[in-house]
This record gives structure tokens, C-alpha cells and sequence, in this order.
């Protein structure tokens, strides 16, 4: 008998491991369908000022994916910082605005959200020139790992969400991140959802990158922060947050380089 249960053991675990998705969508599905908060849905109206401009379909949109988001993240404060539903619910309408239009996705390496009270001291390893290794320390308003986590600095959360005469938005820039990370890495190039985009894609974004760093070669004014021009995961990143946060303007300046985020993020802001 034992040696049957033994025998039977890896058809199990196969049964389980091809459950789990549509168990998983089965689950998110319930969630969906719950009440949102009325306490909630202030804090959108009051402290997410896009939210009450997006179509009543994306509205509905963004409630659900915030109550999964929510549902399955966790959040942790740091340095004494204690959560609260509004700290959770701001960080998730940011992040779930990446989302809208997706068929249930949760940026699925993500397992916590790290908040600080301010800016937080990373201290890294860096080689230089001659091949000495070096400690390093920088002061960040965010950052997103590959393997399951966002951190990210409270007042700049609040800034990115309220500011709209800017293309800065912390929280949109790490979530978009998440997104390029979902591969094990990030190199400005996410899940495209068909090969034959990528050519497209490359070239648009690659001829956008170069005249970046030639505009502030030359201390052009650019709609883009200068930091797009660190690297293609940054320039993705950055664009990101002009693609939500000034997308009239983002559509006139760069039509080319709106189109593609326009297709890759399947939402159109500037008409909102």
C-alpha cells in the first residue's frame, strides 16, 4: 500500500501544480467581487486625483485589481513607520494603474511593499576603474528588486500622487520596474506579448534614448528626468511615469515613443 502512495505521488503533485492557476483565478475572481470601502474610495477621490478622471470602465478596473493587490501584498513599515489603509490603498491605485487592461496580473514576483518614513541609505559594492571594489552609498526615494520586493519612501509616494504638473512619480517608476523584472532582469524591454513587436520597440525606444542623452549633452529642457538616460531599464522606467503623469504632453513631444507605451500598457491617458 505504501509503495502505491509513493507511486501516486508525483500524479499528485502534477494534479496540484495545474490546479493552482485556475484555483488562483478562482480566488481572485472572489475578491473582485467584494464591496469596495467607502472609506476607500475617499481616499482615491482625495489623495489619487487621477482616479476620478479615468473612464467608468478603468475606474471599476482599478478598484478590483487594488482589492487583489491588496488582498495578496504585504506591507511593511520600516524605521517605526506604522502602515496605514491609506499609505496601502495610495501605493496600490499607483501600482495597479499599470495594470488596467492586463487579464489577471499581479506583478507576480512581488510578495511585499517596504515603506520608509523619508528617503533610505542603500550601501552597495561598486568596482571601479582600476577593478578595486569600493562601498558605495546612495540616498533613494525607491527601488524594486527582481525577487519579491518594493521599497519605497512614504513622502515621495504622496508627491508622485498629488503633483500633476510633473512626470515624477516614484511609485509608478518602481512598479514599472516590477514589470521589466518579471524575466529574472531588467533591460527595458518588458513582456510584449509577441515577438514581432520587439524590433518596433527597440528601435523607437532606442532612437528616444540616444536623443535624450544628446539633449542634455547639449542642456536641452527635456520632458524626460535626466536620469531616463542612466540606462535602458531607467529610460523605461522614467518614460513610464511621463506616460501616466503627462501624456498630452508626452503624445505631442514624442509621438512615436507614446504610441509604444500607449500599446504595451493597453491605455491611452492623454484622453482621459
Amino acid at each position: 500500500m505504501l509503495f502505491g502512495i509513493l507511486a501516486s505521488l508525483p500524479l499528485l503533485v502534477a494534479a496540484w501544480l495545474l490546479a493552482q492557476p485556475w484555483l488562483t483565478a478562482r480566488r481572485r475572481e472572489r475578491i473582485r467581487r467584494r464591496p469596495f470601502p467607502a472609506a476607500w474610495r475617499a481616499i482615491l477621490r482625495e489623495r489619487v486625483p487621477v482616479s476620478r478622471r479615468l473612464p467608468a470602465d478603468l475606474q471599476r478596473q482599478l478598484k478590483e485589481r487594488i482589492l487583489v493587490f491588496l488582498a495578496e501584498k504585504r506591507f511593511t513599515g520600516c524605521d517605526g513607520l506604522e502602515i496605514t489603509d491609506e499609505m496601502r490603498v495610495i501605493i496600490a491605485a499607483r501600482a495597479c494603474l499599470l495594470l488596467l487592461n492586463r487579464r489577471d496580473h499581479y506583478y507576480p514576483r512581488l510578495a511585499q511593499v517596504l515603506v520608509y518614513p523619508g528617503p533610505f541609505i542603500v550601501n552597495r559594492e561598486r568596482r571601479n576603474g582600476i577593478g578595486l571594489v569600493q562601498d558605495e552609498s546612495r540616498v533613494l526615494s525607491g527601488e524594486s528588486w527582481a525577487h519579491g520586493q518594493v521599497i519605497l519612501s512614504w513622502p515621495d509616494v504622496l508627491e508622485g500622487a498629488a503633483n500633476q504638473d510633473d512626470a515624477r512619480d516614484v511609485t509608478i517608476h518602481e512598479f514599472a520596474h516590477q514589470l521589466d523584472q518579471e524575466k529574472g532582469f531588467a533591460n527595458g524591454a518588458p513582456d510584449l506579448v509577441g515577438f514581432q513587436r520587439y524590433p518596433r520597440w527597440s528601435r523607437v525606444l532606442g532612437q528616444e534614448y540616444g536623443a535624450l542623452q544628446e539633449r542634455l549633452l547639449n542642456q536641452e529642457a527635456s520632458l524626460l528626468d535626466p536620469y531616463a538616460a542612466t540606462d535602458p531599464a531607467e529610460f523605461f522606467a522614467v518614460c513610464s511615469e511621463a506616460f501616466f503623469k503627462q501624456p498630452q504632453r508626452m503624445a505631442f513631444e514624442h509621438p512615436a515613443l507614446y504610441g509604444e507605451l500607449r500599446g504595451y500598457y493597453r491605455v491611452d491617458p492623454a484622453g482621459w
